[in-house]
């Protein structure tokens, strides 16, 4: 029996381990947290059963445990989760020993590479894109799941009795090094600008990372605005289809679509109108010309298109509405984990705004962010790790209009105070950093924001 370790005990490497043990190989499941902070993560009887289910499928699962590639018995293949960094001793030692490494999302892909994949990646916009684009294939009549950095692990679908019709993957840069052979039918790059690079050292080893997943796809489509792109790739990449929300003569090649008098336009035929989307920002638009492309080279007709634009809500945790307390509006953008997000969602909205920001600080340039501050936000509430560097940070640009308060309990009151105080519109949380000081993950942070915000404006709506 062919012997298989899989390292990450998340939902990918949960599918993982259960698609292989189906196919008949012997699997071990490890992971290096302890039983104790895996069960913190979930509620312990959810934790306990996932546990017991495992060992019920015959997974062997060790916790606490750091995997190495020693001893005699060692495992014919190795799948690492998306969170494994993918130059780990282990895994450098585990190649030089010939042993076949790869990610989850290689392992599906080998699978599913009979179905047509839609493979989305980039620094910001690829969550909101990818849920655009499994909206309108749906839409379309197609068995069409969002899988990868959102909703299903890719594996889930490769264990699913009914295989899709296409496969809408959000795909980051640590799920593509991790690949060799994942080629997509489509292959979008939403947006490029300095993230990771503890991870993968320097801004070209990222761009070329991102770059695999685009030269491995039939069809290309670029954001045609985003600076480093419109730079950096048409030389790569000639025969790709670039967007623009600044109309047709913003565009790099003919094969394009474009924002004209309100209308999405693919090749000189009006697609969709721009008003039927709900979500603000310039960006959003952006996002839509993507997925109005990914649908078009898809062969998808326009009313499809068309229908699921208007009904699509928007994705959770992105600028997304929460409640409106006496005229101010509450919106939630925990999903912006880093300086440009950060700035594309100050950004969206009205000023003058109260900016809830903070958390696990990353490495990149914050002069974007900073400007955008000093222009819109009438004040600026720092929670978690970063927020005595981020205190500094605004003392250095001259900026005052701040305070710590450590934590989202204290900053949703404090910001419906200072709105009120300064006749803001909106109270925005937009961190700027990633959750992990604080909370789980950027969700669990903007779920926490929304219930605080909903608490607030019940116990405050008889005043």
């Amino acid at each position: 029996m062919p012997n298989a370790h899989i390292i990450g005990l998340g939902r990918s490497g949960i599918a993982a381990a259960r698609l292989l043990k189906r196919e008949g190989w012997d699997v071990t499941l490890s992971d290096s947290a302890s039983a104790e902070s895996l069960a913190s993560r979930h509620t312990s009887e959810i934790f306990q059963q996932q546990q017991q289910q495992l060992t019920d499928n015959g997974i062997t699962v060790k916790l606490g445990y750091s995997f190495t590639p020693e001893g005699e018995d060692l495992p014919q293949l190795i799948v690492v989760s998306p969170g494994v960094p993918w130059d780990i001793p282990a895994l450098l030692r585990a190649r030089e020993l010939g042993i076949e490494t790869i990610g989850e999302i290689e392992l599906a892909w080998r699978r599913l590479q009979t179905c047509p994949w839609v493979g989305i990646t980039g620094t910001n916009g690829k969550t909101t894109t990818t849920a655009l684009i499994a909206a309108i294939f749906q839409a379309a009549g197609f068995n069409a799941p969002a899988c990868g950095n959102i909703g299903y692990a890719a594996c889930e679908l490769a264990l699913s009795e009914t295989p899709p019709d296409w496969v809408i993957a959000e795909i980051s840069s640590y799920q593509i090094e991790s690949s060799r052979l994942l080629a997509p039918r489509i292959g979008v790059w939403t947006t490029f600008t300095p993230d990771h690079l503890s991870r993968h050292k320097t801004l070209e080893n990222y761009f070329n990372i991102k770059a695999k997943l685009l030269n491995q796809s039939q069809f290309q489509v670029f954001n045609g605005d985003d600076p480093y792109l419109r730079e950096n790739a048409p030389d790569r990449f000639a025969n790709a289809y670039w967007t623009s929300v600044k109309g047709k003569a913003e565009l790099i090649a003919d094969r394009g679509f474009y924002i004209e008098d309100g209308w999405v336009v693919d090749r000189g035929d009006r697609i969709v109108e721009t008003s039927s989307l709900k979500m603000v920002g310039e960006h959003n638009l952006q996002n839509l010309l993507m997925a109005v492309a990914a649908a078009r080279l898809a062969g998808i007709e326009k009313n499809a298109i068309a229908q699921a634009i208007a009904n699509f809500p928007g994705v959770p945790h992105r600028l997304e509405h929460i409640c409106t307390w006496q005229g101010i509006d509450f919106i939630n953008d925990s999903k912006a984990t880093n300086y440009d997000a950060a700035e594309v969602g100050l950004n969206s909205v009205n000023a003058p705004a109260i900016l809830i920001a903070g958390g696990e600080a990353k490495a990149g340039d914050d002069t974007g962010w900073m400007n955008k501050i000093q222009a819109k936000a009438a004040a600026v509430l720092l929670i978690g790790d970063a927020a005595p560097a981020f205190a500094k940070r605004l003392e250095e640009i001259g900026y005052s209009h701040y305070q710590i308060v450590e934590t989202m309990a204290r900053a949703v009151p404090r910001a419906a105070e200072l709105a009120k105080q300064h006749q803001a519109k909106v109270v925005l949380l937009s961190p700027a950093c990633a959750s992990f000081d604080q909370y789980q993950n950027f969700e669990q942070r903007g779920d926490d924001f929304r219930h605080l915000c909903l608490e607030f404006q019940e116990r405050n709506s008889a005043d």
